[in-house]
């Protein structure tokens, strides 16, 4: 085949590409919708199975605390469960843990996973460990099974990879929105922490699919708030107690860093363990020893986020809760058991502000209701330090209150944890754990020539703002084939000075996406200083 052939081929192909990408913004709004159904379903009766789950569980505890035979019985359970965590876990692999850093290494290219058996998997595996009561949640696992039900989508109708990533996007969003009832945290958490990019394409249709999936939740679930606090807290935090905000945000970044270094730890140390079973069997052994001393710090923890808000729990016990939850959650969570980390860390965060205020009340004059305030704030503060998504950590949080008063001193203190750990150095979690995954090999890796097209915007101050094209150099195989600057597209050429703000379009194999992603993020991204 001649060079002048393929070099026509390859001009079709892109000129079809380009012209299927500008017509399908309201296609992909459809779609979003489509799947926004289906993960919303999915997710709804993910979350309703384990608050049944829940349930059960608890009413168990307080049988087996009467009658011995029931305590046998419960251990018998248990150990049946661990065998079909074990299972599961070595079986599909990608269903363990959160969910999130594998649905950030699709998005990437570095992941290729089967989705349907991903689905099945992670759905049983969660059920069986969250219900169960590892100290997990629901959020990691319900982002997850959005992402495949958007993969699944594309797969079935053919549609193209370029599209089947904003579709997965479509579904995580989905599938936040649709576990906490709080659709606008689906649609950042979406764009902040998955996608990266705030393209009008992917905005509105991940906005579609959020929205779609918060109605299924709220039809099934209600319209109460996931926190709903006997007192309002609808008032807001009084100016002058937002110098306590700043200090409760160094802690709460110093304490954040410290916990993803403690992740860091304790998975170093459950990867050498050997067989795979005895990773899972630790954290259930636990399970059995609280349900018999400390029940409440079974499962996510959702009861301790409202007792720490009403300020019944003493300081003293406080300190239990915290230190309990905390090594409970980081056992649970480096075992690879399936579930996400997103409510046990609320809930860490909410008792270390309800700790906060409880201790420093004598000291400043603080009225009992300000604990809520401050395990509110020890929440998204917590989250933002860890995750390191600011702005989805205040607006997940307010959503999940029910209340938008206190945006004032939630974005303080989730910008000053966000700083405090970006000073120490800290790795936001879900970008350490996918480093991890991907070095032990352990990952389904796309090995496909399938053609993708990646956007990518060139940011005020960035080294390609006001340099050639040329200048970009891009990996071997990259092809910069669109340059949007506002209303007009550019025939993109060598000689082509890029202006802050334009929207490049380069055409790739799918293999080398994650390549292409780094060298956007430092020449295209980051801001430049000679």
């Amino acid at each position: 085949m001649s060079k002048k052939t393929v070099r026509r081929r390859r001009q079709n192909f892109t000129q079809e590409t380009l012209k299927r990408k500008e017509g399908f913004k309201y296609k992909l709004i459809a779609e979003g919708v489509a799947i926004g159904l289906f993960a919303g379903l999915l997710v709804s009766l993910f979350r309703l199975c384990l608050t049944k789950a829940e349930d059960m569980r608890d009413l168990y505890i307080q049988a087996a605390g009467q009658k011995f035979i029931v305590a046998l019985l419960g251990i018998g359970i248990i150990i049946f469960i661990t065998v079909c965590v074990t299972a599961i876990a070595i079986r599909e692999p990608l269903s363990s843990g959160s969910g999130i850093p594998q649905v950030k290494g699709e998005l990437k290219g570095e992941i290729n996973a089967n989705w349907l058996q991903v689905i099945i998997a992670k759905f049983l595996g969660g059920i069986l460990a969250i219900g169960s009561g590892l100290s997990l949640g629901r959020e990691g696992p319900s982002i997850q099974l959005g992402a495949m039900v958007g993969k699944g989508f594309s797969r079935i109708s053919n549609r193209l990879r370029t599209e089947e990533k904003l579709l997965m996007t479509c579904g995580s969003g989905a599938g936040l929105a649709a576990a906490f009832g709080a659709p606008l945290a689906g649609v950042v958490f979406a764009l902040e922490e998955l996608h990266k990019n705030f393209s009008q394409e992917v905005l509105l249709s991940t906005m579609a699919s959020a929205i779609t999936a918060d109605c299924i939740g709220s039809y099934i679930f209600g319209l109460e708030p996931v926190f709903d606090f006997a007192v309002s807290v609808s008032e807001g935090l009084p100016l002058s107690r937002l110098w306590m905000v700043i200090i409760l945000g160094l802690i709460l970044g110093v304490f954040g860093v410290f916990f993803n270094k403690t992740i860091t730890m304790a998975q170093t140390f459950f990867k050498r363990l050997k067989p795979n079973w005895i990773k899972i069997i630790i954290p259930f052994v636990i399970v059995i020893l609280l349900a018999i001393v400390l029940p409440q710090a079974l499962g996510s923890g959702h009861k301790l986020v409202d007792m720490a808000g009403e300020g019944v729990i003493t300081i003293k016990m406080l300190c239990v809760f915290l230190a309990v939850k905390y090594v409970f959650s980081i056992i649970c969570f480096s075992s690879g058991a399936p579930g996400g980390i997103f409510m046990p860390l609320l809930v860490i965060g909410a008792v270390a502000g309800g700790l906060f205020t409880q201790t420093v009340s004598p000291l400043v004059g603080y009225e009992q209701n300000y604990v809520q305030y401050f395990v509110i704030l020890g929440m998204t503060g917590y989250f933002s330090a860890i995750v390191r998504a600011p702005i989805t950590g205040v607006i997940l949080i307010s959503e999940m209150t029910g209340t938008f008063s206190n945006l004032l001193s939630l974005s303080m203190v989730s910008l000053v944890a966000y700083m405090t750990a970006d000073i120490l150095k800290g790795n936001p979690i879900y970008d350490e754990l996918l480093e991890r995954m991907l070095v032990t090999g352990k990952v389904h890796k796309p090995k496909t020539t399938n053609k993708v097209l990646v956007e990518g915007e060139i940011h005020y101050g960035s080294y390609m703002e006001a340099k050639p094209l040329s200048a970009i150099m891009l990996p071997h195989g990259c092809l910069v084939v669109s340059i949007q600057r506002g209303s007009h597209e550019i025939v993109p050429f060598g000689e082509t000075i890029l202006q802050g703000g334009d929207k490049i379009t380069v055409l790739c194999n799918e293999s080398l996406v994650s390549e292409l992603h780094k060298e956007l993020d430092e020449k295209c991204k980051c801001i430049f200083t000679e």
